[in-house]
């Protein structure tokens, strides 16, 4: 594609400012008090989608935060690529472990992005990797270099679930009809070793209330006579894991399929070194279900862990008390074939039937979604790994995530189509922690990849 790189060069100060003033807006899904905020995202990538070049777009309400949407079509004998994201993000949470305010942007150079690195919340997952595909689109409608038809589907709810998004593509099968999906809000192996995600974990999200007695309680006057819901809710989890780390929950693994020897000899052929992943996260140790490495445990495998855990008196100081109560927020991250409302009821009826008398459970499904593998051999695929090749001069490996994007499957189920996970994130963006961050290199990267994407898409698909 002619004059990408120049394109980037003249209007990469303009790009970043852009991108900088969109991660100020702390669009927080999960949290009421950020609901402001995140609708005027919404407006705002709306106008960027115009400015780009897109013939149409518009704001579609849903029952929960809207979806915006644009399209340029211009040739209904050409294929359509379909651009989903999101532009809501995760809680910052907590603050002070930030190094900088989440929603006042800086660009600091780290060993890993020498050239610098966006910090701020929702740098990379996914304002930063979904404005790649807006500036994409710029360069190729202001350049006359769009090759096929373009649509955008750029949802506020991807980080509670996506509640809404299924019944909206349901009900706009039509509107939402594309040859394939591509989405950027994955990850590759390293800065110089390209990789496409090729499958995704699916999810089941809990939460779990431990009910004792009737109040608060003095830890003297009632402790060791009465059951404490702590206590007890510690001890309920450390049970949903044997000796080895394989999950207890009786059924939990029918369904998981067993990868053969040869499959998972080509993904060990991806380069990774442990001592580097353990330095990265300053552990000294890695830990998981035993016979299995680690990038088997994190992609293929199916776990069971626990998000967050509270109860009794937590603030400074001392006091001797017996909580009433006692909460978890514990996650599942599942392989494909798992049906996630399957597993949330297996894990429901489990853990109601482990608890021991003197206490009550409270078993609160969130949200979940099913896991989804893409073929190496579509089209799609194809045109991926040749625009990587084209701009990384090396062909991408293509890699199993541990992550997952529940539309996925929905995606596939309702439109027909396949989809495409182009990421541009390092494993070390610290996404969903503090101090997120996105490499300038990748940003500009991606910016550079997308366009070519569409160009052998529509070659292919002659």
């Amino acid at each position: 594609m002619q004059n990408i790189q120049s394109y980037i060069n003249d209007h990469k100060d303009r790009f970043l400012n852009e991108l900088i003033e969109l991660l100020k807006i702390p669009s927080v899904s999960a949290d009421p008090a950020f609901k402001d905020h995140v609708i005027k995202t919404a407006d705002v990538i709306k106008d960027s989608l115009l400015k780009a070049g897109c013939d149409h777009a518009e704001i579609c309400e849903t029952d929960g935060f809207p979806i915006v949407y644009g399209e340029k079509i211009f040739d209904e004998n050409l294929p359509t690529v379909l651009v989903y994201g999101h532009y809501d993000v995760q809680p910052a949470d907590p603050l002070e472990l930030w190094d900088s305010p989440p929603y006042e942007p800086i660009i600091k150079k780290t060993d890993i992005h020498p050239e610098g690195a966006i910090f701020a919340r929702g740098a990379c997952d996914d304002k930063g990797q979904m404005y790649m595909h807006v500036k994409a689109m710029e360069f190729m409608t202001r350049t006359d270099q769009l090759p096929c038809n373009v649509k955008f589907m750029i949802e506020g709810e991807e980080e509670v679930g996506s509640v809404n998004l299924s019944k909206f593509v349901k009900n706009n099968q039509e509107k939402l009809k594309n040859d394939v999906i591509l989405i950027s809000d994955t990850g590759m192996i390293a800065q110089d070793v390209p990789s496409i995600t090729t499958g995704l974990r699916g999810l089941s999200y809990v939460e779990v209330e431990v009910t004792g007695p009737n109040r608060d309680l003095h830890s003297g006057l009632y402790g060791g006579a009465v059951a404490n819901p702590i206590n007890i809710l510690t001890k309920m989890i450390a049970s949903l894991h044997d000796e080895n780390n394989h999950i207890t929950i009786p059924g939990f693994y029918d369904k998981v399929e067993d990868l053969s020897d040869e499959e998972r000899a080509e993904m060990a052929k991806a380069p990774f070194s442990l001592e580097g992943y353990k330095n990265s996260i300053d552990i000294d140790a890695v830990y998981g279900e035993k016979g299995y490495s680690t990038n088997e445990r994190n992609s293929i495998r199916p776990t069971l862990d626990v998000n967050g855990i509270w109860g009794g008196y937590i603030g400074e100081g001392a006091k001797t008390v017996i909580a009433s109560k006692a909460y978890a927020k514990i996650s599942m991250r599942l392989v494909p074939h798992q049906e996630w409302e399957e597993v949330t009821e297996l894990f429901k009826s489990h853990f109601e039937k482990i608890a021991p008398a003197g206490v009550r459970v409270k078993v609160k499904p969130h949200h979940g979604g099913q896991g989804y593998v893409t073929p190496i051999d579509s089209l799609g695929y194809k045109a991926a790994s040749k625009a990587y090749n084209d701009t990384f001069g090396k062909t991408p490996i293509p890699q199993r995530s541990g992550g997952s994007i529940p539309i996925v499957s929905l995606f596939e189920q309702e439109l027909k189509s396949k989809t495409i996970l182009m990421g541009f994130g390092l494993n070390s963006d610290a996404i969903h922690s503090p101090n997120e961050h996105f490499g300038v290199w990748n940003y500009f990267k991606g910016i550079e990849t997308i366009p070519l994407f569409y160009k052998y898409f529509t070659e292919l698909s002659k």
